[in-house]
């Protein structure tokens, strides 16, 4: 193995350690904590003329204030199938439907239903780092199958406190949005 195989193994790891915090950042992202935002809806598909769509294809979502969302459909028969489809995703909330538009007002968490969300978002931290580990075994075989095959031993070692101190790098990232929504989710 070259020295540029090296460096682009090296890329590659660097590239599914951020993707798994990415994927952290989004599914951390869709948490409620009892503040109104329009990603609470992103999972939500609504029956659009017999497909399954996205509620934002449909219809504009707002924040209209710290406690209430508003849906407004583009068109004004959606109103019932998107209102049918808030109480499917089983989101926690009901919908109100003036004719126009529908309001969601966003119930205050309790202390226990806090608690509760966070252990959930202390679970996907741990599949965050089990993928970011994942990403320093495989990278940590490679450089082992390569130092056997003829790549320099020191430049092996080299490589792997590379591997190690880029592991290191993105699993305090990941801990980091852990601690920025627990914050959140604790703060009244």
């Amino acid at each position: 193995m070259t020295q540029d195989e090296i460096d682009l193994m090296l890329s590659m790891t660097r590239e599914a350690m951020q993707k798994a915090l990415e994927h952290l950042q989004e599914e951390v992202t869709r948490v409620r904590t009892g503040k109104a935002s329009p990603v609470m809806f992103d999972g939500v598909f609504v029956d659009y003329y017999g497909s399954s769509t996205p509620l934002s294809q449909v219809a504009t979502v707002k924040s209209m204030d710290a406690r209430t969302l508003s849906i407004t459909p583009w068109e004004k028969n959606m109103i019932r199938p998107i209102e049918k489809a808030i109480f499917e995703a089983n989101l926690g909330v009901t919908p109100q439907n003036d004719g126009i538009m529908i309001r969601i007002n966003i119930p205050p968490l309790t202390e226990e239903r806090r608690r509760e969300l966070l252990k959930g978002v202390a679970n996907m931290l741990e599949h965050a780092k089990v993928s970011i580990r994942n990403a320093r075994r495989d990278a940590l075989e490679d450089v082992k199958k390569a130092v056997k095959d003829g790549f320099s031993e020191d430049a092996g070692k080299r490589t792997d406190d590379e591997i190690q101190k880029m592991t290191v790098e993105f699993v305090a990232k990941a801990e980091q949005i852990f601690v920025a929504k627990e914050k959140d989710m604790m703060t009244l």
